[in-house]
């Protein structure tokens, strides 16, 4: 769950389309510089199999940061929220039945 919020932030974050847009950009000013050696179909391509090649590039790079990053403190995390909320709760319950304990005592001496 922790791993899929990670990646999901990491995409969606952009950094990603940034990097290969730089990558198809870059490609593109250097086959306009050089297009004296150049034939259009050269260009093409090799723009094409650039942005390509780098977009595998950063889906590997994405990969290392996911299997590098450690996540055990974050699941620890995680972990001790589930647990602080049940606990939570089952303390609002107590109290909640000591409160009626409490009145049904009032309750009845009154009578």
């Amino acid at each position: 769950m922790v791993v899929e919020t990670f990646s999901k932030r990491m995409i969606d974050s952009g950094i990603l389309n940034t990097y290969v847009a730089a990558v198809f950009f870059a490609s593109s000013i250097f086959f306009v510089l050089h297009s004296s050696y150049f034939t259009p179909i050269e260009m093409i391509l090799g723009v094409v199999i650039a942005t390509i090649t780098f977009k595998g590039v950063a889906n590997m790079m994405l990969s290392l940061v996911i299997s590098f990053v450690n996540l055990d403190n974050k699941q620890d995390e995680v972990n001790f929220k589930k647990e602080s909320d049940n606990l939570e709760s089952l303390i609002n319950d107590l109290a909640i039945q000591e409160a009626a304990i409490q009145s049904n005592k009032n309750n009845t001496n009154k009578k």
